[in-house]
């Protein structure tokens, strides 16, 4: 046999018995091992991770979590306490339009009260406007929980960013602090016409707005204001006192018409000093404040007691005027405020033309002051029937017809002779 063909042979011997030792030993079936006797054909286990790595990975997870939460939370609370805002103040104003529902809600005292909710989405979306908060959502949650939507009034605010959001609420209301005022003062002897003109111009309301409440609105805590027959403004006529006062800007008109005629309740309907002038006069309130109206609106303010006592005079004496009170100021207030003409006093057809009707016109002409009003309840005693503005700008008072008509003469002769001015 040749050398090549001999190691051929051999390589080929030695891969059958190795081939042979493997089928041999795939075909034994392996017997079960005794109990704690490891065997040479076992299973391979599962590797298991790097416990330390998994536990970094864990803490790495909750840190960034916490860290994120933590963020948020911070933003939120510094939008909720106001912390570190610059520093800046708005006037805010809560609007009509926002309200979404008015209705009567029954206290714990017992007693009813109008209760009035806004729509906080548009509260939060002008705060967040004027940059007073940074999120609007994170507010009217606030608000839910805290039922702001009950708590803040019409009108305009003075807020700033150092207040948080109960701050913001609590001087979202007219009874807070920060609210935006003016002072307005009445005069006495203006009309309520005048006084709805001077409160639009000083921004309490508009003039539309405060003539419809004064014209519609039953304010039922007062006795002495005819709430039966609405549409006039007339029916407040002689119940706003006069006084100044400190208005919110933008609030609610009824709520200025409350003060004026609460002052009224006070100083006059429930003053102690009057309470018996008053139940000693055969008066009626509404006629004693008419009476007082027509004083003031004729006074030159040191003659108060002497009209009045022409009045009285007049109503109860048919003597040379046959109970016509013939006052001009009436007469204006039927003209509607304009300047009248000699024609007005025979053709203006209206209740208030006091040349044409006799006794007290349907309601006051104006708002009388207190020295007015007492005046009314203590008139002068006099025998008067006729009074005259003088040249010196000071009434003259006459008996009869005859010395009033001499007493307007000489006071037109006296104002011909004055210089011009």
């Amino acid at each position: 046999m040749y050398h090549e063909d001999r190691n051929q042979t051999t390589s080929w011997d030695g891969r059958q018995v190795r081939q042979a030792a493997s089928d041999a030993g795939a075909q034994e079936q392996p017997r079960s091992a005794p109990a704690g006797q490891r065997t040479g054909n076992k299973k391979k286990k599962k590797k298991r991770g790097n416990p330390l790595l998994a536990l970094i990975l864990w803490v790495a997870i909750v840190a960034a979590s916490s860290a994120i939460f933590a963020g948020v939370g911070w933003m939120l609370a510094n939008d909720f306490a106001a912390l570190n805002k610059t520093y800046k103040e708005v006037n805010f104003e809560v609007k009509e339009e926002w309200v979404t529902e008015v209705k009567d809600e029954e206290q714990e005292s017992g007693k009813t009260k109008e209760v009035t909710y806004y729509d906080m989405a548009k509260v939060a979306e002008a705060l967040q406007k004027d940059g007073l908060i940074e999120y609007g959502w994170f507010f009217r949650l606030f608000c839910w929980f805290s039922h702001a939507d009950a708590k803040i009034t019409q009108g305009t605010f003075t807020l700033n960013t150092n207040m948080d959001y109960m701050a913001l609420i609590r001087n979202m209301r007219s009874r807070g602090g920060s609210a935006v005022t003016v002072d307005v003062a009445i005069p006495e002897g203006y009309t309520v016409s005048q006084i709805i003109e001077l409160l639009a111009k000083k921004g309490v309301g508009t003039v539309e707005d405060l003539t419809d409440i004064a014209e519609n609105y039953a304010f039922e805590e007062y006795s002495f204001i005819d709430n039966e027959n609405l549409g006039s403004i007339s029916r407040l006529e002689g119940y706003l006192f006069p006084d100044t006062y400190n208005f919110y800007v933008g609030a609610r008109p009824e709520l200025a018409f409350n003060s004026m005629l609460s002052n009224f309740n006070n100083k006059v309907f429930n003053n102690e000093d009057l309470a018996d002038l008053f139940a000693d006069s055969s008066y009626e309130l509404a006629d004693i404040i008419t009476i007082a109206s027509l004083v003031e609106r004729e006074t030159d303010g040191s003659d108060r007691d002497k009209i009045a006592s022409v009045i009285y005079n007049r109503l109860e004496n048919a003597g040379e005027t046959n109970y016509l009170l013939q006052i001009d100021a009436a007469l204006v207030y039927a003209a509607g405020g304009r300047a009248i003409t000699q024609e007005d006093y025979t053709t203006l057809d209206s209740p208030y033309n006091l040349y044409q009707h006799t006794g007290l016109p349907p309601t006051p002409i104006a708002n009388p002051g207190i020295a007015s009003i007492q005046a009314a309840l203590i008139p002068a005693d006099t025998d008067y029937y006729f009074y005259v503005l003088g040249a010196d700008d000071k009434h003259v008072f006459s008996e009869t017809l005859a010395k009033h008509n001499a007493a307007q003469e000489k006071a037109a002769k006296d104002k011909a002779a004055q210089p011009a001015k």
